[in-house]
């Protein structure tokens, strides 16, 4: 019951995107060819939420949902792992055709075959997780 809360705004996130039709390869495609806005559209909006709610975190106007306050370090000389991390999550985007977020609503719109990206994917995670302490950070 505690997690319930993280179901329903993993539901609406996920029904959310689908009416969105961000997880349409038809939009993607559109997208990686200069077609449409639509895609840029959604992730504008959606850098602009994170923007505007980080600088709400750091400001202490919102909490975490334990009611903590959340802190912030200075990474400001590290940005070359940004560029790392985003051509790996780019890398992967192109080569499944979907943003990993959106493999789970693809699985729970009845397209099965997601069910091996999200498989890699949580391979993939607990392999950094298992190497992450002779990984340069």
């Amino acid at each position: 019951m505690k997690l319930f809360k993280y179901i329903i705004i993993g539901f609406l996130f996920g029904f959310g995107m689908w009416k969105l039709e961000a997880v349409s390869t038809f939009r993607i495609i559109e997208m990686f060819h200069f077609q449409s806005f639509h895609m840029y559209g959604i992730i504008i909006t959606g850098v602009i939420a994170g923007l505007i709610i980080t600088q709400l975190f750091k400001k202490g106007k919102i909490k975490t949902s334990k009611g903590d306050t959340h802190a912030f370090s200075d990474k400001s000389q590290e940005w070359w792992r940004y560029i790392i991390g985003g051509t790996i999550f780019g890398m992967g985007w192109a080569l499944t055709g979907v943003c990993s977020g959106m493999m789970f609503v693809l699985l729970g719109s009845g397209y099965t075959v997601f069910v091996i990206f999200i498989g890699a994917a949580l391979l993939g995670t607990f392999a950094y997780g298992y190497f992450r302490k002779s990984l340069p950070h």
